[in-house]
């Protein structure tokens, strides 16, 4: 984000943001720092630094960009080793397209960070978030991380996703419990996004740590279970960022309190862990969509009856994706015929004859053609929701999936036009 939009978007904070941000208790094993390291702006949080001081599995998703950033193929390495002892995130520089100077960077930076906490650099996770194309110094940071290295707190989840922001205006994170064999864990994550939405892998960039003691194939099992209806399900604006990662940890510390340890993904004992699992990564996807640049609504596309699942999930993006489609409910028109547009072009199965469309409770559209009761008022009032339900059924079969995005306002257009001014 540019000086100019900073000074135009910092004290404003989106409408659809929580009412509170949630008080994330600490991870037993998971130790945080994070700095004012001048990257691109002065005054601003901009690195954070997460210490495990004992290896840890490790499990991630990560962006299937063919322009990904130097960061992205550090992870991409270091995942094969499934073990992680920190973890180093910058805001401000994508450094991606970056060239040699990329990967001297990212290569420094481990190397810093591997001397800082007494690991190997193949146990140094990186992600960086920002401007693409601008060579990250990383001279401007690593002299920082041995300080932060022993400063780091477990308690500072909060200074973690402020420090991860670029174009967002509240931070992400939340926690949930769950129970394995009768113990309880906990799973806390962070994520940031707002721009450059429509994650095909990962997320933006999202992190989770767990105290249970899960071994790095089953995290990677679960982990990508969990994406695909959740962050691979968002979109605000249709592209797909250089730089997505999503990384999850498991410190283990729970087998001390009798936590029994676990290296299969679909053991039964992870029935209540995968669906907190799955429940913290759809919230932070939805976090993710209502924090869209420049939104005033999160909408919820829902497609039934297509000929499969994998078919109502391209639909469904077809509609998410619809400049059309989003500016339409910015402006709080119910104009289905854009729907049925993003329904025919998106090149599946469908039969305009069978297609029903609703917004929210209201159905506009039925067997081809308005809905016999459709009343305009009813519809004006759903369009006035801050979370507006798209709902179509195909009418075809049992293919279902919903996908989660934004309106489209001016106030995207003006973040994106100045972003590197």
């Amino acid at each position: 984000m540019s000086t100019k939009s900073a000074s135009k978007a910092a004290p404003h904070v989106s409408p659809l943001a929580p009412a509170s941000i949630p008080d994330v208790p600490g991870i037993e094993g998971v130790r945080i720092a994070t700095a004012q390291a001048g990257i691109k702006y002065a005054g601003r949080t901009d690195l954070l630094v997460m210490v495990f001081d004992e290896p840890v599995a490790v499990a991630g998703v990560l962006t299937t960009s063919k322009c990904a950033s130097a960061p992205v193929e550090v992870c991409r390495q270091n995942l094969s080793g499934g073990r992680a002892r920190a973890l180093i995130v910058n805001s401000g520089n994508a450094n991606a397209f970056t060239g040699k100077n990329g990967r001297e960077s990212t290569r420094a930076t481990a190397e810093a960070t591997a001397a800082a906490v007494g690991c190997k650099p193949d146990e140094v996770f990186l992600a960086s978030t920002g401007v693409i194309g601008e060579p990250l110094d990383a001279k401007k940071f690593t002299h920082l991380l041995g300080g932060l290295v022993k400063e780091a707190s477990a308690e500072r989840w909060r200074d973690a996703a402020d420090a991860i922001m670029t174009t967002d205006t509240y931070p992400k994170l939340l926690t949930r419990t769950a129970s394995i064999d009768g113990v309880e864990v906990r799973i806390n994550g962070i994520a940031k996004g707002a721009g450059m939405i429509a994650p095909d892998m990962a997320t933006m960039l999202s992190f989770l740590a767990t105290d249970a003691p899960i071994s790095s194939a089953a995290l990677q099992a679960m982990l990508k279970e969990a994406v695909a209806p959740s962050f691979n399900s968002t979109t605000i604006d249709g592209d797909t960022s250089t730089s997505d990662t999503l990384l999850f940890f498991a410190t283990g510390r729970a087998e001390a309190r009798g936590c029994p340890a676990i290296s299969d993904g679909s053991d039964p004992r992870l029935s209540d862990f995968r669906s907190a699992l799955c429940d913290l990564c759809l919230q932070l996807a939805r976090q993710v969509a209502r924090d869209g640049e420049g939104a005033r609504k999160e909408i919820v596309v829902t497609v039934e009856g297509a000929q499969s699942d994998a078919s109502a999930k391209r639909i469904a993006m077809s509609i998410a994706n619809s400049p059309l489609v989003k500016t339409a409910v910015a402006g709080e028109d119910a104009n289905w015929g854009r729907v049925v547009m993003a329904v025919g072009k998106a090149g599946e199965p469908a039969d305009r004859d069978r297609l029903a469309i609703s917004f929210g409770e209201v159905r506009v559209a039925f067997e081809g053609e308005r809905d016999p009761d459709y009343a305009e008022a009813a519809a004006s009032a759903v369009m006035k929701r801050d979370t507006i339900e798209i709902k179509v059924d195909i009418g075809l079969a049992d293919g279902c999936w919903t996908v989660y995005t934004c309106d489209l306002t001016k106030d995207y257009v003006a973040i994106n036009g100045d972003y590197r001014s």
